[in-house]
């Protein structure tokens, strides 16, 4: 009998708008939660932030927000995550907000903490975006940067990545489950809860995570498809795309300190060495897909 995987979260499409929710508990973690939903037209959505932060990313579709700190008005042009730049809104702890379907449908998600204070409320558009072109040859990735470390919020880190069939991302393996700082006080590497929201085109298509440590405690391989989700509470987490299949995933993380700071896996670390050219597919959204 297979053992039954305790990081692949599996989408539930029913009557229900939420197809994908992750709680702390759900997770067997302390801090990050997660939700994705479909809305038809004019549906609404209304929440409160409580003492959380938030960041809201839309998948596809447009809305409207309104809330206690703010309206912002057609949020959203992408058809879906193959076909445009991400609009996100981070919302502080103590809000009120309702979300309006302007288009035919809405996807999208959510992300949140636990917030001691209160940030300003902020709208990242496509064109606040930076993107980054990480690695070389089939390690090549274009990584979407919403929040950032150095964004004004206390814990949330939010992107996104695209990588091209057949490709590896993650890669090499990394991990940031400790927190450690160097002689100066800075960081080296954040102790860090992550989630992976995967999205595929086409939609039939499949990547392989592994998440592992050094002991050996943890090492499972996971297949994940379209919505699917991988927990990664601790260890290295490399990606590989099937063949002809784009995958993307969306990331958020939360844990020690607003930080990607990482340790890349020393025996695969060399790695970085070899690359040279990037791969001409990337990027795989722009800009240009905007206008």
């Amino acid at each position: 009998m297979s053992k039954v995987s305790t990081i692949h979260v599996l989408p539930e499409f029913g009557e229900e708008e939420v197809y994908q929710s992750i709680s702390p508990h759900k997770a067997g973690w302390e801090l990050l939660s997660f939700l994705a939903r479909n809305l038809g037209i004019r549906r609404k959505w209304e929440g409160y932030t409580e003492k959380n932060e938030i960041a809201l990313v839309i998948l596809g579709g447009t809305c409207d927000v309104h809330s206690s700190k703010g309206t912002w008005l057609n949020i959203g042009r992408r058809e879906d995550v193959f076909h445009g730049m991400p609009y996100t809104l981070y919302l502080p702890n103590d809000i009120e907000f309702r979300v309006e379907v302007v288009s035919d449908q809405l996807d999208i998600a959510c992300g949140w903490c636990p917030a001691t204070t209160q940030s300003p409320a902020r709208l990242v558009r496509p064109d606040d975006v930076k993107v980054e072109i990480r690695g070389g040859g089939n390690a090549t990735r274009q990584i979407n940067h919403m929040i950032p470390p150095g964004f004004p919020c206390e814990r949330l880190v939010v992107c996104e990545v695209y990588t091209p069939p057949g490709n590896w991302s993650s890669y090499p393996p990394h991990k940031h489950d400790q927190h450690k700082t160097d002689e100066q006080g800075r960081i080296v590497e954040a102790d860090l809860e992550e989630i992976y929201f995967y999205k595929m085109n086409p939609i039939d298509g499949f990547a392989y995570q592994r998440v592992y440590d050094s002991n050996g405690s943890l090492d499972e391989i996971v297949m994940a498809r379209h919505n699917d989700i991988v927990l990664v509470p601790e260890g290295y987490h490399p990606v590989v795309s099937g063949h002809g299949y784009t995958t993307y995933y969306l990331n958020f993380l939360a844990g020690s300190a607003q930080s990607l700071a990482s340790s890349d896996d020393p025996q695969y670390s060399w790695i970085k060495g070899t690359w040279r050219e990037r791969d001409a597919r990337v990027p795989v959204v722009s800009m240009e897909m905007e206008k």
